[in-house]
């Protein structure tokens, strides 16, 4: 079986790539226990050496990388080289941090001495999506490779160019063969991956539909998942905002990437008294964009990744105005291009309210107030997070705790940080990357118990 990865702007081919042989995998997944068992044994102060030097491998080679990610999923190239820049910080964030994360944790009790040791685990499978090819990959594989694990990267098949690059990301900067290693297999492998002896984890970014079928089979083996799926992000504006910096923070919010992210401002609730003044201000301000190649540096929006995106977003858009949505903006597709759109007076049962649109529309939703935007946000089986904007962020920080989604902004976008834990709850996921925490969802955490 072959794989063809194509330019999304003007359907290019990019690259082939051929299947793994069941032998072949099979070769590469006792591999990979094999480099296990050596890697777990150098000291761990050597492992951030090698990811410091992973960083730097990165910068030195950010052009190329950039590239590849522009070519195959369609990322404007500035957004691509930020992303780049981004995986690098993680590993110099994990090559910093690592030895503080992972150092023992005294626990007084009775016993002479009582601690919690943090050990690897094994090897890690990793089941990314096509829409951060890099990113979702590093901020995974940074903690975990140095954490003392090997990794497993099975890769969406139209970025297989940029999976093979990361792969070589780690060559590069020295690693050992085999304790990184990215698998070209079809979707139907799923379960021979899984339930194979070396695989001890698995972390999965992606869709609730794909998330889903992985937690079924990972838990049928008895193994550990860590699921970062769908959001529907709510971005709700109080009448005391400054609305023209809501609107710059808004429209990045929605428009980063094509809108092609899970935490994505898709559900604009705006408090009735401000609806007006900015839904005209962030609809001018869509109208700026600048849409073409995206390996053009004027670009700001390219074409969704792939056909069957575009079509589906489009099929939401004229699903919502049948609903009483008022197109204010945009609504048209060509090819893998949808133009960037604006949907007004969106309400719940409506599908721009209730779906995850990943794509450039911004559904209006009009609030009566304060708590009625919360009752609005709450009303969503996802849970990634939330963004408040206005000037009293003492009076924000008090309705925290009515969200139940995993992060809570005031005045900034929801966005992914090294510092900072990143996950869901409700139906977009479970588990946390990043931070500390993200290092800990992939060692065991040993307690250790000496009576004297």
């Amino acid at each position: 079986m072959e794989f063809k990865s194509s330019n999304p702007y003007n359907g290019e081919e990019v690259g082939v790539y051929t299947a793994l042989s069941q032998e072949a995998l099979v070769e590469k997944l006792n591999k990979s226990q094999i480099a296990f068992d050596a890697w777990r044994k150098v000291p761990l102060s050597e492992r951030c050496i090698l990811l410091k030097k992973a960083g730097q491998v990165l910068r030195d080679n950010i052009e190329e990388y950039a590239q590849m990610i522009t070519l195959e999923m369609g990322k404007p190239i500035k957004e691509s080289r930020s992303e780049v820049n981004k995986c690098a910080w993680v590993c110099d964030y994990y090559a910093e941090n690592a030895e503080i994360f992972l150092a023992n944790e005294i626990i007084k009790t009775d016993a002479a001495q009582s601690f919690v040791s943090h050990d690897p685990i094994g090897s890690v499978l990793a089941i990314m999506p096509w829409n951060f090819p890099f990113w979702q990959v590093f901020r995974y594989a940074a903690p975990t490779l140095t954490a003392g694990n090997t990794g497993l990267l099975k890769h969406a098949p139209n970025v297989f160019g940029c999976a093979k690059q990361i792969e070589e990301v780690f060559i590069r900067a020295g690693y050992p063969r085999y304790v990184f290693q990215n698998l070209i297999v079809h979707h139907d492998q799923t379960e021979t991956i899984i339930s194979h002896d070396t695989v001890k984890a698995l972390t999965l970014t992606g869709s609730e539909r794909a998330g889903s079928a992985v937690a079924e089979i990972s838990g049928r083996h008895i193994k550990k998942s860590v699921l970062e799926l769908g959001g529907n992000n709510a971005f709700i504006v109080w009448e005391d905002a400054d609305i023209d910096a809501s609107v710059k923070i808004a429209l990045t919010a929605r428009m980063l990437n094509c809108g092609q992210s899970c935490i994505a401002a898709k559900r604009f609730i705006l408090v009735e008294g401000v609806y007006e003044e900015f839904v005209t201000k962030f609809t001018n301000a869509v109208k700026e964009l600048k849409s073409g190649d995206p390996m053009n540096e004027n670009t700001t929006i390219g074409p969704l990744a792939r056909l069957d995106l575009a079509d589906q977003l489009n099929a939401q858009v004229k699903e919502s105005v049948a609903q009483g949505a008022k197109l204010l903006l945009g609504g048209t597709q060509n090819g893998c291009y949808h133009e960037p759109t604006v949907l007004g007076d969106v309400v719940p049962g409506m599908a721009a309210f209730d779906q995850e649109t990943f794509g450039p529309l911004a559904a209006m939703i009009k609030a009566k107030d304060i708590d009625h935007a919360f009752e609005l946000s709450e009303k969503s089986k996802y849970g990634l997070g939330v963004t408040v904007c206005t000037k009293n962020t003492e009076k924000a920080l008090k309705y925290a705790h009515k969200v139940s989604d995993a992060a809570y902004f005031i005045n900034e976008l929801v966005k992914s940080d090294p510092r900072l834990p990143f996950g869901g709850t409700k139906k977009s996921g479970y588990g946390r990357e990043l931070a500390k925490d993200g290092m800990m969802e992939f060692v065991n955490r040993k307690t250790i118990y000496v009576k004297g």
